[in-house]
């Protein structure tokens, strides 16, 4: 019997007998069940379970079970297996550094999880004094900011096991902003689209403030120390948290307790900071000065910050994420969107906006107060061009691009990089376009132009008839039983050959070639082995009975060509070693009167062979299910012919 395989549950919200269920507090039996197998692999006895929560749009969840060893959290992994086994790899170094972190408890075998439904397992310490820390109140955010740096301080160094799956985002950045800016792009055209939308008009009057602010930023970005600092290497800078927030980081026992290490990757690690403090400007409706220069203070005591680190802080915080962030729902459901929510998400973040930029200026000047950081510039030539999504595969060690480098591009010009096409239903049509064009190579010249040809050639094909198609398709099959037979080695060509003479032999429809013939230049189409067995009848040496100008039949003519004439003896098969056709010519000559003139010949052969060869053949019906090579002893001998 198949396993089970966790899938999200939150189909079932579709479902009129689940409409009232918060699935937020429900998982399928099946995920049930196989809580309880997972749970045998442990060395415990379990007398309760009660579910906390669970992510019924991604198939996660967590309970806390009671034990005879404690309460303990069973949690289900939502990401794939090899994913979440970097995830608690990640957990299992942090807690050997030191770490707040829940313990990993082992299986009875050894094992830090267990698989089952296709997804990873885990059973964890459960920390039972953890409380949230106070959200706005500054004496709270200082002390889970500090928790957070320690939480990065102990991640340095971490190398995950080889059968996981890596995760890194560190050298992502700007991609990440160029992914925001075409977005914030998108967001022009679906508004366009929808003129009369509630909100329409309100998001098209601010997009140009927020366009210009990312395309601001990023030049910046691209002139900052990033591509150096990135070169130290993703273990130099260790782990990120990437959801960590006043959930994920409670009070407890010696301090903060970071909890829910689902989604750790390698990155900068103040991309965790950064969230923290735009989130929570945004929740407070205006940007406060003292509350970030405090955070940033806790943050740096625990985990100490350069000019260059800095400097990606502040620019990150400048980047305009939390507009992003709210506004991006109106490309999956656009109409309905900007006619009940946008209009109020706009008031929120404009109105957070009025300061921004007068507390960024002034933050901007406590740079001076952190040291220079060591990150030497890149002076070896790059192997290769800089990629990302190969570096994070791979893992292998970064390719700066070097102002002049031979391997640099220059950069596209964009303006509307990408256009959407909205339908009446509200999906989306994306539609790139708005590129200069940069002039192709060669390569890239033949690729072009032999999908030109598949174009025209289907908008051809469609226009031929059935029988041009057909003879279309029957070159295509000479072409390619070419191309598959070049293909073939020595010895395949052997067997084929082979394989051939076998199939003639026996009575299939293949014609054995009668001289040594390259397989390449055989004939494709096969001869019917009916047709090449009647070639070897045609013509025989018996002359068949002539009636007389008269009308009368003669004193043979009732005889059945199958039977010998009374008194003579069968004739045999002839084993003569005289060249081939001789003897048939020479019974052709007597039954056509003996003449050697060309006209007499022909005149046998058209009263003779063709006669009898139509009586043998008519009688021999069992040919065709007994198979050809019977028909010389069927017929042969009783047709009275020689050849």
């Amino acid at each position: 019997m198949e396993q089970y395989q966790i899938v999200p549950w939150d189909d079932l919200s579709s479902d009129e007998s689940m409409r009232s269920l918060n699935l937020e507090q429900y998982v399928p039996p099946e995920v049930e069940k196989l809580a309880y197998e997972v749970m045998k692999s442990y060395d415990m006895s379990v007398s309760g379970m009660t579910l906390i929560t669970s992510k019924p749009d991604k198939g996660g969840a967590i309970w806390r079970i009671e034990t005879n060893r404690g309460p303990r959290s069973l949690k289900v992994l939502h990401r794939t297996p090899q994913r979440s086994l970097f995830s608690v790899g990640a957990q299992e170094y942090v807690v050997s550094k030191g770490a707040r972190v829940p313990g990993i408890i082992l299986t009875k075998d050894g094992r830090n999880s267990v698989e089952a439904g296709g997804k990873l397992w885990i059973v964890t310490d459960w920390i039972d004094t953890l409380t949230p820390v106070m959200k706005i109140d500054l004496e709270g955010a200082r002390t889970l900011c500090h928790g957070l740096g320690e939480f990065h301080q102990w991640s340095k160094g971490y190398e995950p096991p080889a059968k996981a799956g890596k995760s890194s985002r560190i050298f992502k950045w700007e991609s990440q902003y160029q992914k925001i800016m075409t977005k914030i792009g998108w967001f022009r055209h679906i508004a366009n689209a929808y003129p009369n939308t509630e909100a329409s008009g309100h998001l098209l009057s601010v997009l140009d403030t927020f366009e210009g602010q990312a395309r601001d930023i990023l030049k910046r970005f691209q002139e900052s120390a990033y591509k150096r600092m990135v070169a130290k290497g993703e273990a130099h800078w260790g782990l990120a948290h990437q959801d960590y927030g006043w959930s994920n980081g409670q009070m407890g026992p010696g301090g903060i307790w970071v909890i829910d290490l689902d989604g750790v990757a390698f990155d900068l690690p103040i991309r965790d900071l950064r969230k923290i403090i735009t989130s929570t400007m945004d929740d407070m409706g205006a940007w406060d000065l003292e509350w970030i220069r405090g955070v940033i203070d806790a943050y740096h005591s625990a985990n100490p910050l350069d000019q260059e680190t800095f400097e990606l802080l502040w620019i990150d915080m400048a980047f305009p994420n939390e507009f992003y962030k709210h506004v991006k729902e109106v490309v999956f459901t656009p109409v309905e969107f900007m006619n009940t929510e946008l209009n109020a998400i706009l008031d929120r973040v404009v109105a957070t906006e009025t300061n921004k930029w007068d507390v960024l200026r002034e933050l901007e000047k406590d740079k001076t107060k952190y040291a220079a950081g060591d990150y030497p510039d890149v002076t070896a030539a790059p192997s290769g061009p800089y990629r990302y999504k190969d570096y994070a595969k791979e893992g292998a060690a970064p390719i700066v691009e070097i102002p002049g480098s031979k391997r640099k591009r220059k950069d596209k010009e964009k303006s509307d990089a990408i256009r959407i096409v909205l339908n009446p239903d509200g999906k989306a049509k994306i539609i790139p376009g708005g590129e200069t064009p940069r002039k192709l190579s060669k390569k890239e010249e033949k690729k072009l132009a032999k999908k030109e040809e598949k174009k025209l050639s289907k908008k051809q094909l469609k226009k031929l008839s059935k029988k041009e198609l057909k003879k279309l398709s029957k070159k295509e099959e000479k072409k390619s039983s070419k191309k598959e037979l070049k293909k073939l080695s020595k010895k395949e060509l052997r067997k084929l050959q082979r394989s051939e003479q076998l199939a003639s032999q026996e009575g299939l429809a293949v014609r054995k070639p009668e001289k040594a013939v390259s397989p390449l230049r055989q004939p494709v189409k096969a001869v019917a082995p009916e047709r090449e067995r009647m070639k070897r009848y045609k013509y025989r040496t018996e002359p068949a009975a002539v009636k007389p100008k008269s009308g009368k039949p003669s004193a043979g003519s009732g005889q059945k060509s199958r039977s010998t004439a009374a008194g003579s003896k069968p004739l045999k098969r002839s084993t003569s070693t005289s060249k081939p056709g001789a003897a048939l010519k020479e019974g052709l000559k007597k039954a056509a009167g003996g003449g050697r003139t060309r006209s007499a010949w022909n005149k046998g052969k058209k009263k003779v062979g063709v006669k009898l060869y139509l009586t043998a053949y008519r009688d021999s019906k069992s040919a065709r299910r007994t198979g050809l090579e019977h028909f010389d002893d069927l017929h042969g001998e009783a047709a009275g012919t020689e050849y």
